[in-house]
């Protein structure tokens, strides 16, 4: 979930793009390229099956003062001092379709949902020059964009992340460590099943609010060349204390999501950024 919902295969991709996109030691005022990648996650939160996509894209990295689109993810930064941070950003998650997954066979499909909303950033301590450990705290509302656009719903997603990089910045590794909370109505759109397509096997279920998941996350990346960056992520969710455990459609108990992918730099400014 950046959230980010990173369970959905875009967002483990672009959570791999964004530990690809460490800051170099002169920081252009824009980067432009391509970025692919593979990754396996589960078809939604809680699901027994997995889906695996490659995806090819271009990609653009912009450090304007305000407007940001790096490392720490795409939206307007409006404060930043030696221990705080905001900004405000967005999250896109891929489509899934219901036929491939029986638990929700005859359902509604999961549409493309987009995340918007405001993130304080705490930092806590910088243990070495190399390493900084920081408190994220994103709420974000959820809008699905199918056939119309609709809110389904909002999140937070608090996380405590410790980001490690080498002088050279060579290598960047970011591990991570936190809880996705969702009202009712993001909820109901991922667990409620509602009588209309309730069967013998999937008994109608009304959603609540509270934990949706806890999550324990690892993206490293390294400097191939000038131009090239490999990538790789590992995540770990578990369900086991969810506030809709008892949903028909919350199946596993822990899901994992890993992906690997390249980043080539095309182009980049000439003009530097200015913080």
């Amino acid at each position: 979930m950046s959230i980010t919902r990173a369970l959905l295969a875009l967002a483990a991709l672009c959570a791999g793009m964004a530990s690809a996109c460490a800051a170099e030691p002169a920081l252009p005022l824009w980067e432009a390229g391509v970025f692919g990648g593979t990754a396996v996650t589960p078809a939604y939160p809680g699901a027994s099956e997995h889906s695996a996509r490659t995806l090819a894209l271009p990609f653009v990295i912009y450090r304007g003062k305000v407007l940001r689109a790096d490392r720490s993810g795409v939206g307007a930064r409006l404060l930043e001092t030696d221990r705080l941070g905001f900004d405000i950003g967005f999250a896109l998650s891929l489509p899934a379709r219901s036929s491939d997954v029986p638990a929700r066979r005859g359902m509604p499909d999961l549409g493309t949902l987009v995340e918007f909303g405001p993130r304080l950033t705490i930092k806590l301590a910088e243990p070495t020059p190399q390493g900084r450990l920081s408190l994220e705290l994103p709420l974000r509302a959820v809008i699905e964009a199918r056939g119309g656009l609709r809110r389904q719903g909002a999140t937070f997603e608090p996380r405590l992340v410790y980001r490690l990089q080498d002088v050279e910045q060579a290598w960047h590794v970011d591990a991570s460590l936190g809880a996705v909370l969702g009202n009712a109505a993001i909820n109901d759109y991922f667990y409620g099943v509602a009588p209309a397509f309730a069967t013998a096997q999937r008994p109608s279920y009304t959603a609540k609010s509270g934990l949706m998941l806890t999550r324990l996350g690892l993206g490293a990346s390294y400097r191939l060349q000038r131009d090239w960056r490999a990538f790789a992520f590992v995540r770990y969710d578990n369900y086991t204390g969810a506030a809709n455990h008892a949903s028909p459609l919350l199946r596993q108990n822990s899901g994992t999501s890993a992906g690997i992918g390249l980043l080539w730099t095309w182009r980049r400014s000439s003009r530097m950024a200015v913080d």
